[in-house]
C-alpha cells in the first residue's frame, strides 16, 4: 500500500466519523416547536400535534397531567421535570399557559435548585421563543402548556 493509498483512506475514514458524529448530535438535540395556538403544539418530529408537551433532548411525547397529578394549582410536579433532566436536559423551560394559570409547585423549585438545573418560568408564547433559541445549542427540556 502506498502513501496515496493511505491517506485517501484516511480521509474518508474522517470523513465517516465525522458524519456519524454530527447525524448522533442531531438526533439529540431538542425538537423545534413548529407552530402552536390555543390548544396544539405542532412539534418537530411529531405527525399529531400535542395539546401540552414535554420536550427533551432527542424527543418529546404528550403531557398527561394524570401521571404527575399536575393541576393549575399547586402546579408542575417534580416528577414532570425530573422525566426531562433524565433525558439529559441541562436547562429547562416551564410555561404556565397563555393566561399564566398554571403554577409550579414550591418542591419543583427545590428539586430543580437541589440538582443545579437552571430554568426559567414564562407565559406559553414568550417560554416557546426562548425555547426554540436556546435549543439550537443547548441541552434544553420544556413543559409547554398550551391553553390557559
Amino acid at each position: 500500500m502506498d502513501i496515496m493509498q493511505i491517506f485517501d483512506e484516511w480521509i474518508c475514514l474522517t470523513f465517516l466519523i465525522f458524519i456519524i458524529n454530527r447525524l448522533n448530535v442531531e438526533s439529540h438535540k431538542s425538537p423545534k416547536i413548529n407552530h402552536f395556538s390555543w390548544g396544539i403544539l405542532e412539534v418537530e418530529g411529531n405527525i399529531k400535534p400535542f395539546k401540552d408537551a414535554k420536550l427533551y433532548p432527542g424527543g418529546s411525547r404528550e403531557w398527561d397531567w394524570n401521571e404527575t397529578g399536575t393541576r393549575h394549582v399547586p402546579g408542575i410536579q417534580p416528577n414532570d421535570v425530573e422525566e426531562l433532566v433524565q433525558h439529559g436536559a441541562q436547562i429547562i423551560i416551564l410555561s404556565k399557559g397563555f393566561y399564566q394559570r398554571l403554577q409550579v409547585s414550591p418542591e419543583t423549585l427545590k428539586w430543580l435548585d437541589k440538582k443545579g438545573i437552571s430554568y426559567q418560568i414564562l407565559q406559553t408564547e414568550k417560554a416557546i421563543e426562548i425555547y426554540n433559541q436556546l435549543r439550537k445549542d443547548h441541552s434544553v427540556g420544556g413543559l409547554f402548556h398550551s391553553t390557559c
